[in-house]
């Protein structure tokens, strides 16, 4: 599947492009502007394309954190659930009570949590991220995303840095509300690709063989409605 990168439509209506050219595009995260008039109309006209399966407001570079429980995104929030898409919520801790409020607010839309929230692996601290992902994780309609965890962590890091950020993902999500994620292209500034995959497969070896295939790909297709 495939997630935007960019805040603009043209970077989405790319995407979608490829997604309808390849079959092996199974699904695309998108982006519009939520808080613009006419966000619920175009909400709907992205849901018509059927390989458009939720979207991404990119709240890591959005300075007010309170932004995803702004009032104002009501008529798109709930265009949103009418239309069956997901959020992927691209946040950094700091986003986290906002996130949970919202989440609260829309209890039928499917929030995932992106990178984990990315938290302060670097500094081999939790702050507040440990008690707010809980939070998080009490509301069935919200899942995480474990990615994106070697680009918070130090030049040279190893799976013991990562280890006790996925363990605290996986004990409050458990094994059917995460979803492994390749961050691809940017895990390439940490290590690559093959390097975080062998660090997931070393990070989830102590889970069985049915939780290992549900967080490496069947959590992915139920969560985001593909096969």
């Amino acid at each position: 599947m495939l997630v935007q990168s960019l805040p603009t439509a043209a970077d989405t209506d790319y995407l979608l492009a490829l997604a309808a050219k390849t079959s092996f595009i199974r699904a695309v995260v998108g982006w519009t502007d939520l808080l613009a008039p006419d966000a619920a109309a175009v909400i709907a006209r992205l849901a018509s394309y059927g390989k458009l399966k939720g979207l991404r407001p990119m709240l890591q570079d959005i300075d007010d954190d309170q932004w995803i429980a702004n009032p104002a995104l009501a008529p798109a929030l709930a265009a949103m659930v009418e239309q069956g898409l997901r959020l992927d919520a691209l946040v950094l801790p700091r986003h986290l009570p906002a996130l949970l409020h919202c989440a609260r607010a829309y209890p039928q839309l499917a929030i995932v949590i992106d990178h984990a929230a990315k938290p302060p692996i670097a500094d081999a601290g939790f702050g507040a991220w440990r008690e707010d992902m809980a939070l998080l994780a009490a509301l069935p309609n919200v899942h995480c995303k474990l990615s994106g965890l070697v680009t918070e962590a130090r030049p040279g890091w190893n799976v013991d840095d990562l280890r006790p950020y996925a363990a605290h993902v996986l004990d409050v999500f458990g094994p059917r509300r995460v979803i492994w994620g390749s961050d691809w292209p940017v895990v390439d500034l940490a290590g690559g690709y093959a390097a975080w995959l062998a660090a997931s497969e070393a990070l989830l070896a102590h889970l069985g063989q049915e939780d290992r295939d549900d967080i490496f790909g069947r959590n992915a297709c139920r969560f985001y409605g593909f096969e």
